[in-house]
């Protein structure tokens, strides 16, 4: 798959937003767990709220991510 491709959706009370890979790869494993508890993308994002796992393909695409603190600064946070 490529970066920027669409691998999901998620669903709130009013709207339903698709995920967008941040990377290129092969998606490896997805997060079971969260059909059963998918508020863990909010409670727990970067522990049991994990959505997927991804080999990735084009290593570079990296140095093109965003750190936690670039992003807070985005959405201002």
């Amino acid at each position: 798959m490529e970066r920027e491709e669409v691998f999901g959706t998620v669903e709130a009370v009013k709207t339903v937003s698709d995920l967008f890979l941040p990377l290129s790869g092969e998606i490896i494993e997805f997060n079971e767990n969260l059909e059963e508890a998918p508020e863990k993308v909010n409670s727990d994002p970067y522990g049991e709220g994990w959505m997927i796992k991804i080999k990735i393909s084009n290593p570079e695409e990296v140095e093109d991510l965003l750190d936690a603190a670039a992003y807070q600064e985005i959405i201002g946070a």
